[in-house]
């Protein structure tokens, strides 16, 4: 039985609850400077005598940086592996995070921002890689929407941090704050392994051997079998993926899953950096206290707790196109009304549905997109997909703030625009998408040697 289908078929066990815990905190605490930056611009327009423009930059400067790092550390972690890319990724944006609450103009912090957005980028693709090369068929989609589900309590204790620390101590203190996740550096390396399939693709069978025969032993689920044989087993797998190019994304057998994949992270990540990096803004701008909007965000934030979870429960049930495709839809419709609504009842109503619908569908993108792709190239496909869908994330804060500074009605029109850029996301769902629940990678990835 080879590493990949012996993962396939393994219990979960605790091993595989520790790494979604440990890998998650790491996801948390991206989530949590991504957040906090979002508190941030409100103070910084009044402060610093920002326009709506510039405020967009600032949020657009980071989502370059996360396109360049998703793209770049996906692409090494198909040659040096997850473990390490993970480690770095995590070191170099809370660093810089911290870095940013020294920022003496808009240019430093510019500069600050687009690092921190590198290390972000890049930390997430390879963490969904890793966590899904180990998790077993039957709870791969669970298991990767509840690493998503930590995006959310990230994002809490970034509105919590904010609420408290901004209006008593300023905002350089939030940023410091966000410069200790890179003490997790060492909790991490010491309790996250390298993935089995990973080093089988790489030949280095021994050291997977070594990894996966300590999880089989914890999960009381052990197969005896010869290395020597296993190796020979495994010879022409990782051979094929030393062989992998960049250009196998748009093989034949890969184009379709490509343009899908792209297409689907390109609207997803435009709709929710426009809508969320402005939201306390937005708030703002409706008339309410920079406190009172703080307080609003929380609300909403919670809200994607549930959103995920529940996103969790269908996933691996109903599937991931009819579960993507039904979240999609019901962010685009409490988008809408949330730019209509004027009153805190409705704000708040349909700002919490946009926030359980939004990032429910964000937990089933990252489970979908390692799914397509065979081992060799996983994490540089899940990495470009991602990158290409930070364009997205470029474009939307600047366009957001140009509307807003154009028009008295551009938060209503704001939203009528996400709204429609979420409905041809649906449409890209059912007409290109592939359902993927219930099927093994190696099964997945079958699929693409046949149409080769």
């Amino acid at each position: 039985m080879k590493i990949s289908e012996r993962l396939e078929q393994m219990p979960v066990s605790r091993f595989h609850y520790v790494l979604l815990i440990t890998a998650g905190l790491g996801w948390m605490f991206d989530s949590m400077d991504t957040g906090i930056v979002s508190f941030v611009l409100p103070v910084l327009m009044k402060e610093w005598h920002l326009s709506p423009e510039q405020v967009g930059n600032i949020g657009s400067i980071g989502l370059l940086g996360m396109a360049i790092g998703a793209i770049i550390a996906g692409m090494i972690a198909d040659k040096i592996g997850r473990k390490k890319v993970f480690a770095f990724t995590l070191l170099t944006y809370s660093v810089a995070t911290g870095l940013c609450g020294l920022s003496w103009n808009l240019t430093s912090l510019l500069v600050f921002r687009f690092i921190v957005g590198f290390g972000l980028g890049g930390q997430l693709p390879v963490a969904v890689t890793l966590v899904s090369e180990f998790s077993p068929v039957k709870h791969r989609g669970k298991f990767l929407v509840l690493l998503e589900s930590f995006w959310a309590f990230g994002w809490l204790l970034a509105a919590i941090i904010s609420y408290m620390i901004i209006p008593r101590f300023g905002w350089p203190l939030a940023f410091f704050i966000g410069f200790l996740p890179s003490l997790y550096i060492l909790f991490l390396w010491r309790t996250i392994p390298e993935s089995p399939r990973y080093l089988e693709s790489m030949g280095r069978i021994a050291e997977a051997e070594a990894i996966i025969g300590k999880v089989e032993r914890e999960s009381g689920f052990v197969v005896n079998k010869d290395v020597k044989e296993r190796k020979k087993e495994n010879h022409q797998t990782s051979v094929y993926a030393n062989k992998a190019k960049l250009s196998d994304l748009f093989s034949r057998s890969l184009l379709r899953r490509t343009i899908f994949l792209w297409l689907l992270w390109f609207g997803i990540v435009f709709s929710y950096y426009g809508i969320f990096t402005w939201l306390p803004s937005i708030l703002a701008l409706k008339g309410f206290s920079l406190t009172k909007s703080f307080s609003y965000v929380i609300i909403m934030t919670l809200a994607q707790i549930p959103g995920y979870f529940s996103a969790a429960y269908f996933v691996d049930r109903i599937g991931r196109k009819p579960t993507l495709a039904l979240y999609v839809l019901g962010t685009a419709v409490t988008a809408y009304f949330f730019g209509q609504g004027s009153t805190a009842a409705v704000i708040l109503t349909m700002g919490s549905l946009m926030s359980f619908f939004n990032l429910g569908a964000w937990g089933i993108i990252y489970t979908y997109t390692p799914e397509l792709y065979p081992t060799h190239e996983r994490a540089t496909g899940s990495g470009w997909a991602a990158g290409f869908g930070r364009i997205g994330g470029i474009l939307a804060p600047i366009v957001v703030g140009k509307m807003i500074g154009e028009s008295h009605k551009g938060t209503q029109s704001v939203f009528i625009m996400f709204a429609l850029v979420l409905v041809a996301v649906v449409l890209n769902v059912v007409i290109l998408g592939e359902e993927t629940k219930g099927q093994s990678l190696d099964e997945l990835a079958a699929k693409v040697q046949s149409r080769a």
